[in-house]
């Protein structure tokens, strides 16, 4: 999912995160990079079942 790049992920999983970043209006999403990264489990997602995340910067769309 990093870059475009969405390895493994089915046409619903794809189209689940595309409605998601949609609905709460984000321009940009941003990972930061590989040595400060600091995957964690959670069960409660932005979207999906129970994983491990990592934090992003996330640009919202103004109102």
């Amino acid at each position: 999912m990093f870059n475009g790049d969405m390895p493994a992920l089915t046409d619903e999983e794809v189209r689940m995160i595309d409605e998601t970043l949609k609905r709460i209006g984000a321009e940009l999403v941003c990972t930061p990079p590989d040595e400060e990264a600091q995957p964690y489990f959670t069960r409660y997602p932005l979207f999906g079942l129970p994983t491990e995340v990592e934090d992003c910067v996330v640009i919202i769309k103004g109102s």
